[in-house]
């Protein structure tokens, strides 16, 4: 939900472009009720601005080194409003998917960020909860992001070897490393690409590439044996899967 104090609505301005944080502050200037509390150069800042700046609403870019603008939405949550600022109109459909307040589009006038304003005013109430999208997905992620307090750990998908169901946590597994994240299984099975992992079993998603081997273990059930010589339980159905697969 976004928080309108008594002093007006406090903002944070995310733009790896010293210009365009320049041009955005120039106009906001004009709003008295906009406390501009922090500006941020890249995706890591505005995350670590959220959690020590609590703002109201993010003036948020998209592309953007470390982590791009919905990378920073998933890991901030639903406390923050957020206007997406950008010079690209290929993401306004998922921008607004996801619960974006407005989609302000490079260069934009005076009038039109206004307007934006004004959505901004009337969004007081609770907010649905933005995340990763998962309808018209175009790819699969490429990197999981993990927060644990002002920590950001990015994993690139291809470095994880298997993940497991803890409770309401999914624990990623990757070389002697383990990450938890609260997440369900079928949420993030969802994300991943179905060519590089499959669900083996109800409770885990093993990465393709890592499987050495697999043996009957029961009448109704195997086991995978991973590189590493770690192994799995692998249910009937998630056997059908990897032979699909393999």
């Amino acid at each position: 939900m976004m928080r309108q104090t008594q002093s007006g609505i406090r903002a944070v301005i995310v733009d790896d472009e010293a210009l365009s944080r320049s041009v955005l502050r120039e106009y906001l200037a004009a709003y008295d009720d906009i406390e501009i509390v922090g500006e941020c150069e890249n995706g890591f800042e505005a995350v670590q601005a959220v959690n020590d700046l609590t703002p109201d609403l993010l003036f948020l870019d998209i592309q953007m080194p470390k982590l791009d603008g919905f990378e920073v939405l998933e890991l901030i949550g639903s406390e923050v409003g957020i206007i997406f600022v950008t010079a690209y109109d290929q993401h306004a459909i998922r921008a607004f998917e996801v619960h974006a307040v407005d989609y302000l589009l490079k260069p934009f006038s005076e009038e039109r960020l206004g307007e934006a304003l004004d959505q901004a005013r009337s969004r007081l109430a609770p907010m649905p909860v933005p995340g990763i999208l998962r309808t018209r997905r175009k790819s699969w992620v490429e990197r999981v992001l993990i927060r644990s307090g002002p920590r950001v750990d990015v994993i690139p998908v291809e470095k994880i070897d298997y993940v497991q169901a803890q409770d309401d946590y999914v624990a990623f597994k990757v070389g002697d490393r383990e990450y938890l994240k609260q997440q369900t299984l079928n949420d993030l099975e969802a994300e991943l690409d179905p060519s590089r992992f499959v669900r083996i079993h109800r409770s885990s998603i093993l990465n393709i590439d890592r499987l050495a081997r697999i043996e009957r273990y029961t009448k109704h059930s195997h086991a995978a044996t991973l590189k590493n010589g770690t192994q799995l339980s692998v249910s009937k159905a998630g056997f059908a899967r990897l032979n699909d697969l393999l």
